[in-house]
């Protein structure tokens, strides 16, 4: 059984942790302190629990999943002889870059250093280490337990098996990958990013209500999520680093919509936080 490593257990994070726990990895999941692990904990056992309740997982499989779960605030421990890391902290270069420094150093040569950047760059952070060739960008997406896709983005020094590799453990966790030459936003998060902008300059403007958006977009062009609930899932904080970096780096037309920068400003940051576009029950507050 091979250890793959998750640092950071937001909600990207407690989502990768879960898909590699029931396909069979032992999965370290490191974050900060104990309080944050405690509650990512809580939130992957509900996971695990509903699950398996629901179905939609067997037995032996919901088992062995939470067996092979460890949470570990040290990165040394959490990351040595593994055989995969999955980075998956905030969008901002500097903290990736920290992460990914430390990795260089705790790991052995043959470990795969992933990012689950939605964004950036694989060759800047990759250029970071002794082992650019073993860097490469694995983006999942949200809510990872439902989606099937994984992003495959090598860096200039990503080596084709190292490539090979990402997309052979995919296979092995159920997903289904696509490769994408680096570029700002990648294939997906460019589009995206732009149809939920869009769709905040409608609501500013008054064009439509949020709801009305969102089943416009469902009901009328097959979106099988309107992209106002979608970016409430994502967390509004998430998406508007997002936007700033492909704003920096494409240029205008990502230019973050006003709403969007006074949301997250007044602490509407979603689904995590209780309000944003929509209003959520304190269930949803607490993560369930």
């Amino acid at each position: 059984m091979s250890k793959v490593t998750v640092v950071g257990s937001g909600v990207m994070g407690k989502g990768i942790a879960y898909a590699f726990a029931i396909g069979g990895y032992e999965v370290y999941v490191n974050d900060l302190n104990d309080d944050i692990l405690a509650n990512a904990k809580n939130d992957i056992d509900a996971l695990l629990d509903g699950s398996f309740e629901k179905g939609f997982l067997k037995e032996d499989i919901y088992q062995n999943a939470k067996k092979n779960l460890v949470y570990e605030t040290n990165l040394k421990v959490a990351a040595e002889d593994s055989s995969l890391v999955v980075e998956a902290v905030l969008e901002k270069m500097d903290l990736k870059i920290d992460i990914f420094k430390q990795l260089d150093e705790i790991c052995s040569q043959e470990t795969v250093l992933a990012t689950n950047t939605s964004t950036m760059s694989p060759t800047e952070i990759g250029a970071q280490t002794s082992r650019p060739d073993k860097v490469v960008a694995m983006h999942f997406f949200n809510p990872v337990h439902k989606m099937k896709l994984i992003e495959v983005i090598r860096g200039l020094e990503t080596s084709d098996e190292t490539v090979d590799f990402i997309h052979e453990t995919a296979e092995k966790i159920n997903k289904k990958t696509v490769e994408v030459n680096e570029f700002p936003g990648f294939v997906t998060s460019r589009m995206n990013c732009l149809i939920g902008n869009e769709a905040m300059n409608l609501l500013m403007e008054g064009v439509a209500s949020a709801k009305d958006i969102d089943n416009a977009m469902k009901l009328g062009l097959n979106h099988p999520m309107g992209p106002l609930k979608l970016a409430d899932i994502v967390g509004l904080d998430t998406r508007l680093r997002n936007m700033e970096y492909l704003y920096e780096t494409l240029g205008e037309k990502y230019r973050p919509c006003p709403l969007l920068i006074k949301y997250v400003k007044a602490g509407r940051l979603g689904k995590k936080s209780g309000s944003g576009f929509y209003e959520y029950n304190e269930e949803v507050k607490c993560g369930k």
